[in-house]
């Protein structure tokens, strides 16, 4: 066999995807050069690692063994990479970190002085579905997660790091009835607390929608109101694009909290992203979300 490390990558990328365009587009290749390089690691084989039924398509059951040996040897070469930077003292490898989606608020700011001070880091930041961070949580594909509700089915370890507010909001200071109410797909951690918050009250619902973005900006159009964590809309209330509804009951309140298996065996990189966060939390939170505290305790009487 003669096969190279970037047909084992490309091959590993096709496999998730289940798709030859989205592999392409994640590695930054044309479709054409990743195909080429698939037929090339597929000449290697005697039986396919993949087939296409009405233009879907599936990785076949040797290809998915094949891919699970191409995972082990990416892993140990990413190792072979980083082991002389270890040994020389400097911080190397790879930072594996999934979040909610309301997490890209949070996240970059406890990251870019990390990512700053240690440039052979390399980050792997995948913002999801809440379903989906906990699945890689699970499954130990991450090093850490970050999110609002820690799942209650798994065994874990947690940093807390800032509070999360949820407020009514529309485009408008106060509500109006002829205006429903918009909430999150189910399974989000927001569309839990707003479920939970209306359970003995009677609203409109007739829209759902799949991310605090599309929820946004449905609200400053007018289409009505929902409960939305505060962390998202600081320049929309700037700008009195969208306002806080007052209410004795609100915010509903959690924490934002980085998440990780409690037997986790980390590596060097992470384990020094953990101490950092330990030492610079506090000092990240006084100088990038400092503004929160300025709301909060006005509209929580």
């Amino acid at each position: 066999m003669n096969f190279t490390l970037h047909q084992l990558q490309v091959f590993l990328e096709v496999v998730k995807q289940k798709s030859i365009t989205k592999a392409a587009e994640n590695m930054h290749m044309t479709q054409p050069a990743l195909s080429i390089q698939l037929k090339n690691f597929q000449q290697q084989f005697d039986y396919q690692l993949t087939e296409v039924i009405g233009r879907k398509l599936y990785i076949t059951d040797f290809g998915n063994n094949i891919a699970e040996i191409a995972e082990s040897i990416v892993s140990e070469s990413d190792k072979l990479k980083y082991k002389t930077k270890e040994y020389g003292a400097e911080i190397a490898g790879k930072l594996k970190v999934s979040c909610v989606s309301t997490g890209k608020y949070v996240i970059p700011y406890f990251l870019k002085d990390f990512m700053q001070n240690h440039t052979s880091v390399e980050l792997e930041l995948d913002v999801t579905n809440k379903s989906l961070v906990i699945e890689s949580l699970r499954n130990n594909e991450i090093d850490f997660a970050l999110v609002s509700v820690s799942p209650s089915d798994l065994n874990l370890e947690e940093e807390p790091l800032l509070q999360n507010n949820l407020f009514l909001v529309g485009n408008t200071p106060d509500l109006r009835k002829d205006r429903p109410f918009i909430f999150r797909e189910k399974g989000s951690a927001t569309r839990a607390a707003m479920d939970k918050y209306l359970s003995t009250r009677k609203v409109q619902k007739k829209m759902e929608l799949k991310s605090n973005e599309a929820v946004k900006q449905a609200l400053i159009a007018g289409l009505g109101y929902s409960i939305i964590p505060l962390i998202g809309i600081r320049n929309e209330l700037a700008n009195q694009e969208l306002h806080i509804i007052p209410r004795k009951d609100l915010p509903l309140s959690s924490t934002w909290r980085l998440v990780w298996l409690k037997q986790k065996q980390f590596s060097p990189t992470a384990q020094a992203f953990l101490d950092y966060i330990k030492e610079h939390k506090r000092e990240i939170v006084a100088q990038h979300f400092n503004w929160i505290s300025e709301i909060v305790p006005l509209k929580k009487n």
